[in-house]
């Protein structure tokens, strides 16, 4: 059950998220071709208003097709194409080039038309035949390309708002010192650490309730000592050393947190956009350490996410709700970065073109997409590491 409700709350984070591009794009004049959850061959597919529906048998992530991303080139169906058959359509592909390099859309997409039964409605057929689209993305003014792409982070954001601020209206949960729970075998267990200790110190720093899990993991495996607070004695325990666990350096406790009364609304909001705030210069700062090659370890893909889902699941229905609320917005953050295929990547490119002037060629889009997509390997190779086998090199 722990298992299904982690992937189910993670499908509905990409929904909502696709839901956003979905209807912004829709709302602006562009009417997206497909909306699909996950990736692959369709398990189930429907079309309904010129739109297919349906999801893939690889349940990661999903997509909405929106038409006509980019500007069509001459050129790009012939190099889709063998040798041979260029050769055959040479005058076919010759008046399709032409008409896209002149600006001709009706004569262009008549061409293509005329190309259909010798290519077939291969992706490249298709992906042209949409970025002659009238309602095609490439064409569109710059705020309304701006509205679709940001929609879909954007609904990732305000869905953990609302969601944090729904938390805090029922009950508020209140950090302490204290350690609730020692893991058997852990370091802490090793150490005497013992429930009821309050955690004054680690490795010689005052630290606050907030401060204990990454003080703990900025020790990074080396020997400290912790001074604690027992029976009203403080004691220094130690030399403790952290291991490394999913990715993250631990000693094996956990701190007890205190639930209180709910808020009013504008204390809840308040304290939900002050999460969000915290959460979101946390992500930054960490996004920089990772360009700077610090806290790989930290690293986590599709494996951990729903891992740590499913633990809070047991925890119960509030913890649960709190982690989705922060992987709504680590996903709504994370696809705002700079890079394609991520949205902000669409959007930075969407800005250069309007100070250009002109849309970008599909080529200019791909290249582009290679750093995005290496950035990406390398993030999922960090997280699968840390996910699975739990060193960090």
């Amino acid at each position: 059950m722990s298992l299904l409700a982690a992937i189910v709350g993670l499908a509905l984070l990409v929904m909502i998220h696709e839901a956003g591009h979905f209807v912004a794009a829709r709302a602006v004049g562009m009417t997206p071709r497909k909306f699909y959850l996950g990736f692959g061959p369709a398990i189930a597919k429907r079309v309904r208003g010129g739109v297919e529906y349906g999801i893939g048998t690889i349940p990661l992530g999903g997509y909405v097709k929106i038409p006509g991303m980019n500007r069509p080139s001459p050129g790009d169906l012939a190099a889709t194409l063998p040798a041979d058959t260029r050769r055959e359509l040479r005058p076919e592909l010759a008046r399709l080039d032409a008409a896209i390099e002149r600006g001709d859309d009706d004569a262009a997409r008549a061409a293509l038309e005329e190309l259909r039964p010798a290519v077939g409605e291969t992706r490249m057929w298709q992906e042209i035949e949409m970025a002659l689209a009238p309602d095609a993305y490439w064409r569109q003014k710059t705020w309304k390309r701006l509205v679709a792409i940001a929609a879909g982070p954007g609904v990732n954001l305000v869905f953990a708002v609302v969601l944090f601020t729904a938390l805090y209206m029922v009950a508020t949960t209140r950090d302490t010192n204290v350690i609730g729970r020692v893991l058997p075998k852990s370091p802490a267990a090793a150490a005497h650490l013992h429930p009821g200790d309050r955690v004054v110190s680690i490795a010689g720093v005052r630290v606050t309730p907030k401060q204990i899990p990454a003080h703990i993991r900025a020790t990074n495996g080396e020997p400290f000592r912790l001074v604690v607070l027992r029976h009203g004695r403080s004691k220094v325990v130690g030399p403790v050393r952290a291991r490394l666990d999913q990715g993250a350096y631990r000693i094996g406790i956990a701190i007890e947190a205190r639930t209180g009364p709910g808020e009013s609304l504008p204390a809840a909001t308040r304290d939900a956009v002050g999460l969000t705030w915290a959460v979101t210069a946390d992500t930054a700062r960490g996004i920089a350490r990772l360009a700077a090659g610090r806290d790989t370890t930290q690293v986590s893909s599709g494996v951990g996410i729903v891992r740590v889902s499913a633990a809070a699941w047991r925890q119960g229905a509030r913890d649960f709700l709190f982690v989705l609320g922060l992987i709504s917005l680590a996903l709504g953050l994370l696809n705002l970065l700079p890079v394609l295929p991520l949205d902000g990547g669409h959007i930075v490119i969407a800005l250069v073109e309007k100070v250009r002037g002109r849309t970008f060629a599909q080529a200019v889009y791909m290249r582009y997409s290679v750093v995005g997509l290496t950035i990406f390997a390398i993030l999922m190779y960090l997280g699968l590491r840390n996910d699975l086998f739990g060193s960090g090199g």
